[in-house]
């Protein structure tokens, strides 16, 4: 087959979208595209059915296809061919999604990536001569395309039931708890030790080293490596009341609120900050029981109800925390519960890798199949 090589700038259109003034803001019919995807509406569109090459700020998916009618602002580049009859709309739109990571790296600068638009014009692209082939490419792309959409959206469905399958049959388990088991007050079961309040753990007293100082993103990350704050073992000693344990522990307690962590054997010896809670479990209660009742919706319902705040909420006092319900079997069974919610785990996270890697190996082939188009590899159309 005979194939044409030319530069973008020979064959396409580039066009520059327009800037947004304030006026033309707060519309409701077309949405406005520019580097990313649509952020609002506008009452006017200036480009239909095209391809949208971002120009500032770049992310690692700096071209996509808008179809419809929109607004591209000036953040954005339009690609469309010059002559219809020499290269085919949808054919350029395959070939530049398949040149993303190029097109990327054409980008400059390090904290911000902005496209550089005369790189990008001189940017050799590949195309049969004959419309007819370009035409039964795209059919073929088409079809292949869309049945890869549709085992994605398989896949991804079977992976958000893998992940409601633990959440269903935790909740069960707690269900069943609340009927069947006693129930205490969370105080009578943990010690509880609120964080100091932020006057007497300022700024000031932080040293380059020393002992750790636990914050919020500790306990929502389920991590205790990256410790931004030390203070000295003077320090240490006037707030001993806050030392982490192995055992203990840790919620965070504004903004993102109520998510768990436990302090392993390994952790830095350390205190925590204003924003997090510290509760040591009585010899009756298993910590890890602990930690899968305060994760389950049953603990994180009572503690939305008690929380404070409008636009940050923040967990209610030590003393409302502790009049909290929590079914309570004996510790053998305890036991036998989270053996249980760990095998379940366990298949439950195995069928989530195999999803996770049945969706990459999706996009892999979608690649693979675009490399085979541009070189010539789908057919064997005559011109």
């Amino acid at each position: 087959m005979a194939w044409e090589v030319k530069e973008i700038d020979e064959v396409c259109n580039v066009e520059y979208g327009t800037r947004v003034v304030q006026k033309r803001d707060g519309g409701t019919i077309f949405p406005v595209y520019g580097g990313g995807g649509a952020t609002f509406f506008m009452d006017e569109s200036n480009r239909e059915d095209c391809l949208v090459i971002a120009r500032f700020a770049m992310s690692e998916k700096c071209t996509r296809f808008v179809k419809g009618k929109f607004f591209l602002n000036d953040s954005g580049l339009s690609i469309i061919p010059k002559d219809k009859n020499e290269l085919c709309q949808e054919f350029l739109n395959y070939q530049i999604l398949y040149l993303n990571n190029y097109i990327y790296s054409l980008g400059r600068g390090t904290a911000q990536k902005n496209l550089d638009v005369p790189k990008f014009r001189k940017m050799k692209i590949h195309f049969p001569k004959s419309i007819k082939e370009q035409k039964q490419i795209v059919a073929i792309l088409d079809e292949a395309f869309e049945k890869i959409s549709k085992a994605k959206e398989n896949s991804e469905q079977n992976l958000g039931n893998s992940k409601e399958v633990f959440e269903v049959c935790l909740q069960k388990v707690f269900d069943n708890l609340r009927n069947n088991s006693p129930i205490n007050k969370l105080g009578k079961l943990c010690h509880f030790v609120r964080g100091p309040f932020g006057g007497s753990l300022k700024k000031a007293y932080f040293k380059p080293s020393g002992i750790a100082v636990y914050e919020q993103q500790h306990a929502i990350n389920n991590q205790f490596d990256n410790i931004r704050y030390f203070i000295d073992e003077n320090k240490f000693k006037e707030m001993k009341r806050f030392e982490l344990k192995y055992g203990d522990l840790i919620m965070s307690c504004s903004g993102t609120m109520g998510k768990i962590a436990i302090v392993p054997k390994d952790a830095t010896k350390g205190i925590i900050n204003q924003a997090l809670l510290k509760l040591t479990p009585n010899d009756n209660l298993n910590i890890e029981f602990l930690k899968v009742w305060m994760e389950s919706k049953d603990f994180q319902k009572q503690l939305t109800k008690f929380s404070k705040g409008a636009a940050i909420k923040n967990v209610a006092s030590v003393k409302v925390l502790k009049e909290i319900d929590m079914p309570f079997p004996s510790i053998e069974e305890q036991a036998q519960i989270i053996s249980k919610l760990d095998n379940l785990s366990e298949q439950t996270k195995q069928l989530e890798s195999i999803y996770s890697k049945k969706l990459l190996s999706l996009e892999e082939l979608k690649q693979s199949i675009l490399q085979k188009a541009f070189k010539g590899e789908l057919t064997e159309v005559s011109a």
